[in-house]
């Protein structure tokens, strides 16, 4: 490990001078920045990583922002939404099978109907998992009532990208309208601390217009936040969507994967007890993809038990592996690839962020 870097490693306090340089580390020398980041993670959230069984509830969406491949205008796809039996076929799957907690991740989309029927699959997947099975929510930007409603109804964690912080790269991404504001976004996130939820974001790391310094601010604004868990990977282009035609200024896939990789690594060590994703994208991008997130800090995992059928319908990019997998293959192949980093699988492990715990027990104090 170079001087600075060890350096900068035994600080109390990273700034954004510090995440710029980390960032900026040629591949050749970041392996001390990922040991580190390695016995960070061992220290502070063990070495067990969790799964969260994905359910892609639907792919109609309201948005239209310019690198999603569900985006409202893309016409491509034939648009889906499970029944109930369908969701509840999943969810039991991930009961029955010890994985203790299940992704719901759809389009954005508000209505009153979506907002009831969400109530009431929650409900039902709390009654038929006697409660043992921990829900995460994905689905947008909601009123601070659908927040609190889904809560109460059995919903503990919610995940709400940012994609990007920086308020001009985000205009840039998206359409300029009401429906897309960078903050809406942000008033989004703090109605749900403020509801109850262990909060996630997360960013697209390699993006068109995008600077290193951009990402730091990234890493600055999850600490700032003081957010409890973060997806966050790297960017995979899609020729649907408006932003094809920059692809150009997109970073070469092996340079998009180590910045990935470093992302996670520095959010370990400035966030210590938080739950870090390895994300699909990753695994898109390099085959040992997730795996290298693992070992570099990393503690979560999402196996997709969406049905088969309507996963090809819902490619928010391009390439997007294990398509066609079904959810015994996709464990058996996940649980290989924790081995791999040399992790074990929390199963029947609710798997919480340590970061909210601890937040939550101050708070009590």
């Amino acid at each position: 490990m170079s001087q600075p870097v060890e350096k900068i490693l035994q600080k109390k306090y990273i700034d954004k001078d510090d995440i710029r340089l980390l960032l900026s580390l040629a591949p050749a020398v970041s392996a001390g920045l990922f040991k580190h980041s390695h016995e960070v993670k061992t220290l502070q959230v063990g070495r067990k990583v969790f799964f969260r069984g994905l359910i892609e509830y639907s792919n109609i969406c309201t948005k239209n922002c310019f690198y999603c491949g569900i985006r409202k205008d893309n016409q491509r796809y034939s648009r889906y939404t499970l029944s109930d039996e369908e969701v509840l076929e999943a969810a039991l799957y991930a009961y029955e099978n010890n994985f203790a907690s299940i992704v719901i991740q759809s389009g954005e989309q508000s209505s009153k109907a979506f907002t009831h029927t969400i109530d009431g699959l929650l409900r039902k997947i709390h009654k038929e998992t006697k409660g043992q099975l921990h829900v995460t929510l994905s689905l947008g930007e909601q009123t601070e009532d659908t927040y609190k409603r889904w809560y109460d109804a059995g919903a503990h964690r919610y995940l709400l990208r940012i994609e990007v912080s920086n308020p001009a790269l985000y205009a840039k991404l998206h359409p300029d309208d009401l429906r897309h504001t960078h903050k809406a976004r942000l008033e989004a996130l703090s109605l749900l601390r403020k509801s109850g939820y262990q909060v996630g974001t997360g960013v697209m790391i390699g993006l068109p217009f995008q600077t290193i310094s951009d990402l730091a601010d990234d890493l600055c604004f999850f600490r700032d936040l003081d957010i409890d868990m973060v997806g966050m990977g790297p960017y995979v282009e899609h020729e649907d969507t408006p932003l094809w035609e920059y692809r150009n200024l997109i970073p070469p896939v092996a340079d998009r994967v180590d910045l990935s990789i470093k992302m996670v690594a520095i959010l370990r060590i400035i966030m210590p007890d938080i739950n870090i994703a390895a994300t699909t994208a990753l695994q898109t991008l390099d085959s040992n993809g997730r795996e290298k997130a693992i070992y570099a800090g990393a503690n979560v995992i999402m196996p997709n038990l969406t049905p088969v059928k309507y996963r090809d319908n819902y490619l928010l990019y391009e390439n997007k592996p294990n398509v066609k997998d079904q959810p015994d293959e996709t464990r058996k192949s996940l649980e290989k690839n924790i081995r791999a980093a040399g992790d074990e699988i929390g199963y029947g492990e609710w798997g919480d962020s340590r970061h909210y715990k601890n937040r939550s027990s101050e708070i009590a104090k």
